[in-house]
């Protein structure tokens, strides 16, 4: 279909098509994921684990706030693919070229407001004294670099959308190594501390970004002209719908994990090490969900806008088989090897943070059967347009993790901050599937109508 790599998922076996646009994304998320690590990995061995539980503590801040600009992203590219799906490739550039610019206004808008409350939200969260600092110059620049966040999920998103999970990787791939070059110079050459990881996090970000733009200005079915950078009150009005509640069920899941942290910051620095590495091992991890769930919102979206519907469930049931085989995969390798993977982060001398940290570890990966479930269900959920379900599911895990940190985490110490994720996933499937089944009928009952 032109110069670039497009995959149509209506037509042939769900179980190839899956896993052919799974492992090229899962790819370039370990890629990203790995980009991301470097950071801690650099901070923790360079800096210190105070400089560490200072970056890390800012881990469900970021997640409030880049997880809202993912969720939005994600959401405005629901109808791109969509229209793909239903070979509207007129309607698709008007969609693509629409979320392009909401991403600039709104990206704008969050960072002002993000970086003038940045110190606040510190505070709210009792964040330690002695780490305080660290924490405040970390997120301050990361925050800076939402607009690069944006316009790289945008973009990426609408790639996705094409069916092309390939092309994405080979940008990831070269970023990861600018990060890796830009951490340790700023880092270890430079004497920039925290700051300098989160420079060379935005500053490699926006290679991404720039590679993704290429991308876009040499596809086929997205070769704009002048004529086309114009606002669509329809398609903007559509967009919004869908990505203003992608981006809030994100939020509402990240306001459950900030008062989580706010109870793991009670208990004091070590202990937020702990969590800190043992979710930055667990991030690693939890890539091959991730890849899953976008893989079941493309096809999700573009099987829903060829009305193919009998598609969907087969889909459906070939990612959870493969979610299920890995996540026992997964336990049993953190179980026995998860201590070797903390000492990635923490000097090895640091054993109570490795004991912690393996505890967490091993916790959460008991159950990866329910957040490869929570992951699958809820976006595909969103891949066939009904984004208010998939923010209940995320204000299920809000509840969860609030009632565990303010209820049980003063009882019982960091052993509740470890069963904390696992509570939430499983409140987050109780009401998944019940949805799916609702989402599903109403689909159905809607293509006999029409």
């Amino acid at each position: 279909m032109g110069k670039t790599s497009t995959r149509d998922m209506t037509v042939g076996s769900p179980f190839r098509l899956i896993t052919g646009f799974f492992f090229p994304l899962l790819f370039g998320l370990l890629f990203q994921q790995f980009y991301n690590m470097v950071d801690t990995i650099v901070v923790g061995k360079f800096l210190g684990v105070q400089a560490l539980a200072g970056v890390g503590s800012t881990g469900s801040l970021t997640f409030l706030v880049l997880g809202f600009s993912v969720g939005v992203c994600n959401g405005f590219v629901i109808p791109v693919a969509q229209k793909f799906g239903e070979h509207d490739y007129r309607g698709l550039k008007q969609y693509a070229v629409n979320a392009i610019m909401l991403s600039v206004i709104v990206s704008t808008v969050l960072t002002i407001i993000v970086c003038l409350l940045c110190r606040d939200f510190l505070l709210w969260m009792n964040t330690p004294s002695d780490i305080f600092d660290y924490a405040y110059d970390y997120l301050f620049i990361v925050f800076l670099g939402i607009p690069v966040i944006f316009i790289y999920n945008v973009l990426f998103g609408i790639i996705r959308s094409l069916g092309d999970s390939r092309s994405p990787v080979m940008y990831l791939v070269f970023c990861s190594i600018l990060n890796v070059v830009l951490d340790l110079l700023f880092v270890v050459t430079f004497k920039m501390g925290v700051s300098g990881a989160a420079w060379a996090t935005v500053i490699s970000q926006g290679a991404s970004s720039l590679l993704c733009i290429n991308y876009i200005r040499h596809c086929d079915l997205l070769i704009l002209q002048k004529e086309d950078w114009h606002f669509n009150k329809a398609c903007v009005k559509h967009l919004l719908s869908m990505g203003l509640p992608t981006g809030l069920q994100y939020s509402i899941t990240a306001l459950g994990s900030i008062i989580l942290q706010t109870a793991v910051n009670s208990l004091g620095s070590v202990f937020v090490a702990s969590v800190a590495t043992g979710a930055k091992v667990s991030q690693l991890f939890c890539c091959p969900f991730d890849a899953m769930g976008s893989t079941m919102a493309t096809y999700g979206g573009q099987n829903i806008g060829a009305k193919k519907l009998d598609r969907i469930g087969q889909g459906l049931k070939t990612c959870c088989i493969m979610g299920t085989i890995y996540a026992v995969l997964a336990f049993l390798l953190l179980y026995f090897f998860g201590g070797y993977f903390t000492q990635l982060f923490v000097d090895a001398s640091e054993t109570l943070v490795h004991q912690n940290a393996h505890q967490f570890l091993i916790v959460n990966s008991a159950f990866y059967i329910p957040l490869a479930f929570v992951n699958i269900v809820r976006f595909l959920i969103q891949g066939l347009g009904f984004s208010k379900q998939a923010v209940f599911a995320g204000v299920c895990e809000m509840v969860a993790r609030t009632v565990v940190g303010f209820a049980l985490v003063p009882i019982f110490g960091y052993s509740a901050v470890c069963f904390a994720n696992p509570v939430a996933w499983i409140a987050a499937d109780l009401f998944l599937f019940p949805a799916y089944a609702y989402v599903i009928k109403r689909l159905r009952h809607q293509l006999a109508q029409a």
